[in-house]
This record gives structure tokens, C-alpha cells and sequence, in this order.
């Protein structure tokens, strides 16, 4: 279980990178109210999914995994945000912040870790898909 947490969370983290930079690429054609759904879609995903996988790895380490996951929902929201304007930044930043502190307590409550990860995943490759097909109609 440990070797596919780690194998999860660089995938993740893999996907997130690759997004961002097709969304860099041609930001000049999303909308800010697109752009916002955008950043808070992936802040609070990649908090979410981190948080969780992240207190399933390390279950006495909450404090730190709730700072971190918190940091890093905060930056990726802010990463996504910061594409757009001030007021999706800041949008990206807040909802990746409180996402990033309510994901570990997710994942400290979840009685079957496996399928919560994999449906955690699920909904993050829907939401991908959605968002993708999104862009591709603006």
C-alpha cells in the first residue's frame, strides 16, 4: 500500500503540472469565471488528494499533513488563480486553503481507504474531463 500512495501522489502531482501548463498555454482564451472554476477545482482537488493520501501514509503525523496539504492546496490554487486576475487568485488560494484543512480529517475517518482513494480519483479525472471539455467550448 505505501510503494501506490507515493505511486499516486507523483501521478497527481504529474497531472496537475501537465494541466497547468496547457492552461498557460492558452489562457487568453478562458474566461475569468472559467478560470476561477478552474482554480478552485484544481486547489481544492490537489488538497484533497494529497490531504488524504498523505494521512493514509503517515496517520500520526496530522498536524504536519494538515499544514502541508493545506500549503499545498493554497499554492496550487494560487498557481491556477494567478493566470487569470487578483480576485481568482485570491479564490484559488482560500478554497485550496480550507480544503487543505478538511482533507486530512477526511482521511483519518474513511473505514475503506482503497476504494475512497480510487473514488477520489474517479472524481478528479471526471472533473478533469469536464473542465478539458470546458476550455475546449469557450
Amino acid at each position: 500500500m505505501d510503494t501506490i500512495i507515493w505511486l499516486f501522489l507523483y501521478l497527481d502531482g504529474c497531472l496537475f503540472f501537465g494541466f497547468y501548463l496547457y492552461v498557460r498555454k492558452i489562457k487568453k482564451r478562458i474566461g475569468f469565471q472559467l478560470g476561477m472554476n478552474i482554480s478552485m477545482a484544481m486547489g481544492g482537488m490537489m488538497a484533497m488528494l494529497s490531504g488524504v493520501l498523505l494521512i493514509l501514509q503517515f496517520p500520526f503525523h496530522f498536524t504536519y499533513i494538515t499544514m502541508l496539504s493545506a500549503l499545498v492546496g493554497m499554492g496550487t490554487g494560487a498557481l491556477f488563480g494567478h493566470l487569470f486576475d487578483y480576485q481568482t487568485f485570491v479564490t484559488g488560494l482560500t478554497n485550496g486553503s480550507i480544503v487543505g484543512l478538511m482533507a486530512p480529517m477526511i482521511g483519518t475517518v474513511v473505514e475503506m481507504p482503497v476504494l475512497f482513494v480510487w473514488s477520489l480519483h474517479i472524481l478528479f479525472a471526471i472533473s478533469l474531463m469536464v473542465i478539458l471539455s470546458s476550455i475546449q467550448r469557450s
